[in-house]
């Protein structure tokens, strides 16, 4: 595609085969978006793509990633607000003709729908390391260690003593906003039985006012997730046939932009040959 699109925070280019997601650093942007940097969204990781009207005088060009495909959003599971949701760039009105064209394009290129069988986007790098209320929470990519203070952490803590799990030996990851009540962050451990609360349990963190900020906690949150699930064996995965009739309506709306100079012989020839194969 080639495109590019400087919005607010965050400048996309759309590419054949993904989107480069270049976040802004300063004052306004927000922290996820600084500490995340820079992100690659296969087109295989995207379930659709919208473009809505935003808040005074804003167009909202928004990627709509597959269930299981991100680990940040699995990890974050809907608590995100609205003005820290990556797959949201914010446009002037004024953009309307380039966002919409854009839009046209990539969802023409989206093949893929469902849940994914695996991680399509990589996940934050380790090392990693936040500050929660009652501890100090560091990932090097192989273990998870805890470290209590001496200010924040309960008894039942400090009797268990600071804690390392390798990630050979944990389940998954729970997270809880730290903008929320009661925030978290909880290792689930293999074969583990009851779980405590997390103010007690030797395998979480909690967060208090100020502590565990989101865009410290949860790039943190994805990567052990990310550690975790590259451990499973990846699922045997049934290939379901598409309806013929969506091929043929894919495959005409491809020929249509191709006709219009909005894709290219190669990518038209690509696409067509990957909807073909569906049937």
């Amino acid at each position: 595609m080639g495109d590019v699109l400087a919005g607010f925070h965050a400048v996309w280019e759309f590419e054949s085969d993904s989107v480069l997601i270049r976040y802004e650093r300063g004052i306004r942007t927000p922290k996820l978006f600084q500490a995340l940097g820079e992100r690659r969204i296969p087109l295989s990781a995207l379930e659709e793509v919208t473009l809505a009207p935003g808040r005074r005088g804003t167009l909202v060009l928004r990627l709509v990633p597959r269930a299981g495909a991100d680990p940040l959003m699995e990890a974050a599971d809907g608590q995100l607000k609205e003005g820290s949701d990556p797959y949201r760039l914010v446009l002037p009105a004024e953009r309307e003709p380039q966002a919409a064209s854009c839009a046209q394009e990539l969802a023409a290129l989206l093949t893929e729908s469902g849940p994914a069988d695996r991680y399509l986007v990589a996940a934050p790098t380790a090392p990693l390391q936040f500050k929660a209320y009652d501890g100090k929470a560091t990932f090097d990519g192989t273990s998870v260690q805890f470290r209590w203070s001496w200010t924040g952490a309960s008894t039942a803590k400090w009797k268990a003593g600071d804690q390392s799990y390798a990630i050979a030996d944990l389940s998954g990851v729970e997270w809880r906003s730290p903008e929320a009540l009661e925030g978290f962050l909880r290792l689930r451990a293999s074969g583990a039985a009851a779980v405590p609360e997390p103010d007690q349990d030797p395998a979480a963190v909690v967060f208090g006012l100020g502590y565990g900020p989101v865009h410290e906690s949860l790039p943190f949150a994805a990567a052990v997730l990310a550690a975790v699930r590259s451990r499973r064996p990846v699922p045997a995965v049934s290939q379901c046939r598409r309806d013929p009739a969506d091929i043929a309506e894919r495959i005409r709306h491809l020929g249509e932009l191709h006709q219009a100079g909005l894709v290219t012989d190669e990518e038209f020839t690509g696409k067509k040959a990957e909807l073909l194969a569906e049937l």
